[in-house]
């Protein structure tokens, strides 16, 4: 977006919905709705088989496809995702990142055909395609979950996309840096700029030290970089993040890089506000949540984001409707047509109170940058585990702070008392449901797709890609050249497996050094976790479990230290594990209970896989409990189906919840309730 001088309104931001469901055919729709009602960017969610590089009739697929973004599985899927879009005119951002440099290559390929569809030469329609792919792994081995390959081969992936767009898609951003999960996963905002601009510093050196990027191009490589992040509901101290992350990152490109063009030095951002602090109880109050954070991003122009897209009230409960995502829409087009936000110069500049804050927050993020850097940059670190120790303790301290009631939670650890709300009164349909067949409809579809297409054509295409990969050449053309051959997903992210190894970051929960100051009855769950052990002979062990593709691992690592802390013995295998692996688990290391974690949405599919698994191998007697954003009815259905019990988000008190485990593992084992 162009910035305007002070003496000028200031353009608004691009508004964005982050959406995709079920299939490219009801995404397609839903999109073309949304442009309609004023949106000016897409934002397209891919499910979690898509972004995990699998196919839907993988294994690790059951359950997962089109259940928290759309699945795109080929060139076909990607031509009816943008059906009537025309993508020379769209603004489009793809939450992707191990497979980023594919589904751009799908993206361009779409865009090619349309070119010549419309009798246009399609080397004057690539000039204009405009965007982001997100495509920082480092921060999926620290909170997001969603990598495929080591960090290595992932940042040359990234280094590689980097280098074609610059060459290529002058307007396109190859790269979000992506903080925003890095809050989600605990971090402060020292501690998100930090980490942040660390990821940004690896990035840019290993594109300087690739060879594929001449020295004078820097500048626009830096002017291409751009980063999404979080908001969250402390607004001021938000903004004031955003004010240092803009002053380092001017600082850094100058010094570290050498652009000498303050535009190119520029913070350019999107944002999404925190999902993730969303309540399921009283979830009305979100709406109060979204504009305060929005507020976090667009108060300071000198500092004001360039892309906004909102959640909705109701993401804590489900996935949201299309009506609900229409009103967080409103959202922002009131704040940027109806007030006088953009008409002013920078609200803040001159604030002693802000100037100070902004100081601290660079201070302390400088410092950790040091740190990092001292370790060898942020690929050591996250390859040491020191990073993702320090999220996991940063959240566990919250989590104390939220548990003591230090940190207030309206409606949910005070002012609890409510009205029932109209918004989810009987027979109202709080929560949009992904089509139940659209998973055995992919499936279906891509096996059609496969006999139709020409496999030679693959073969050749796949096999070019494997010797491409062995060597040091950038990979971009050799995956446009597989999107073209029509590869699914699936073969081009597994023909670079068998090359680059596959990768299982650490889980930090080792690491995690809590107090467990503040923690409600800690003590006295220790000594019931203490005594059940003593009856049976052995100490208690609980396995936490992470079934299918969903990588929010920030509530499963927080009830591993919790267990940890309350003096259970933890098994904890990080994420990514099928229904079986977990079965196994539990069989060898004679667990006493199995605690599962799901926030995809995929909780009917397998979780009861796994009561029904545990039964097979002679191991019924282990309970099973399951914790995640599990509608009402669909706990009914799990406690139906054998699961002990059921955990959602207005469960926040982790000691509470490890009582209850105990109670558990007595039920089971016919030991008294006391």
């Amino acid at each position: 977006m162009p910035y305007p001088t002070d003496r000028e309104r200031d353009r608004p931001w691009v508004m964005r919905t982050y959406a995709g469901h079920s299939s490219a055919a009801a995404s397609n729709e839903l999109y073309r709705r949304n442009l309609a009602k004023g949106q000016t960017g897409l934002s397209v969610a891919f499910d979690l088989p898509t972004q995990t590089g699998y196919d839907p009739d993988h294994e690790l697929s059951r359950g997962e496809v089109g259940k928290v973004g759309v699945p795109i599985a080929h060139i076909g899927d990607m031509r009816r995702l943008f059906d009537g879009i025309p993508l020379a005119e769209a603004n489009t951002s793809m939450t992707i990142n191990a497979p980023a440099m594919w589904l751009l290559a799908l993206y361009v390929t779409v865009a090619e055909e349309q070119a010549r569809a419309e009798g246009v030469d399609p080397e004057q329609v690539l000039p204009k395609l405009s965007g982001t792919t997100q495509n920082d792994v480092i921060k999926e081995y620290l909170s997001r979950g969603t990598y495929i390959f080591p960090p290595g081969p992932s940042l040359r992936l990234t280094t590689d996309v980097i280098a074609w767009t610059v060459r290529n898609l002058p307007r396109w951003n190859p790269i979000n840096i992506c903080s925003y999960h890095l809050q989600e996963a605990g971090a402060t905002p020292t501690q998100e700029v930090a980490y942040a601009l660390s990821t940004a510093i690896a990035v840019l050196d290993a594109v300087r030290d690739s060879g594929q990027v001449d020295e004078a191009d820097m500048a626009r490589v830096v002017g291409r970089i751009s980063f999404f992040v979080n908001a969250g509901v402390r607004f001021v101290e938000e903004m004031c993040k955003m004010r240092a992350f803009a002053s380092l990152w001017d600082e850094i490109t100058r010094d570290r890089y050498g652009v000498t063009d303050p535009k190119a030095r520029r913070l350019r951002y999107g944002v999404q506000v925190n999902s993730l602090g969303l309540t399921e109880a009283q979830p009305e109050n979100n709406v109060q949540r979204i504009v305060l954070e929005m507020l976090a991003v667009s108060l300071s122009r000198g500092a004001r984001a360039r892309a906004i897209q909102l959640p909705a009230w109701n993401e804590a409960l489900g996935l949201p409707r299309p009506w609900d995502q229409q009103w967080a829409l409103r959202m922002q087009q009131v704040l940027a047509f109806e007030t006088d936000l953009l008409e002013y110069e920078d609200l803040f500049d001159g604030s002693r109170v802000v100037e100070s804050k902004v100081d601290e927050i660079v201070a302390g993020a400088r410092e950790e940058i040091a740190r990092v850097q001292e370790m060898g940059g942020a690929v050591a670190a996250v390859e040491s585990g020191y990073l993702k120790s320090q999220l996991v303790t940063s959240l566990a301290e919250y989590r104390r702070r939220v548990e003591s009631g230090e940190q207030v939670l309206v409606g949910v650890n005070r002012f609890e008392s409510t009205e029932p709300s109209p918004l989810q009164a009987e027979g109202a349909k709080a929560i949009e449901t992904a089509d139940p067949v659209a998973e055995k409809q992919a499936v279906e579809a891509l096996r059609h797709w496969r006999e139709t297409r020409d496999d030679d054509a693959v073969h050749a295409a796949l096999a070019e890609l494997s010797a491409v990969a062995r060597t040091s050449a950038n990979l971009f053309e050799a995956t446009i050249a597989c999107a073209k051959a029509g590869v699914t997903t699936g073969e081009w992210a597994s023909t670079l497996r068998e090359v680059f190894g596959e990768y299982r970051a650490p889980t930090g929960v080792a690491g995690a050094v809590t107090s467990g100051e503040g923690a409600r009855d800690l003590d006295g769950v220790r000594q019931r976790v203490r005594a059940t052990g003593e009856e049976l002979g052995e100490r208690l062990r609980i396995l936490v479990g992470k079934p299918g593709l969903d990588g929010h691992s920030n509530g499963a690592e927080q009830v591993a230290v919790r267990a940890r802390d309350a003096g259970f013995e933890v098994v904890y295998q990080g994420i990514r594990l099928t229904p079986e692996q977990i079965v196994a688990a539990a069989v060898q290391e004679g667990v006493h209970v199995v605690g599962l974690s799901v926030l995809s949405g995929s909780h009917l599919e397998v979780v009861p896989e796994v009561v029904s698994g545990l039964a097979a191998a002679g191991a019924g007697d282990i309970p099973v409990i399951v914790g995640g954003i599990i509608p009402t009815e669909d706990a009914v259905s799990l406690r139906e189906r054998g699961i002990a019990r059921v955990f959602t988000p207005k469960d926040y008190g982790l000691t509470e919840i490890m009582d209850e485990i105990v109670t558990v593992v007595r039920e089971a084992r016919g030991l008294s309730a006391r």
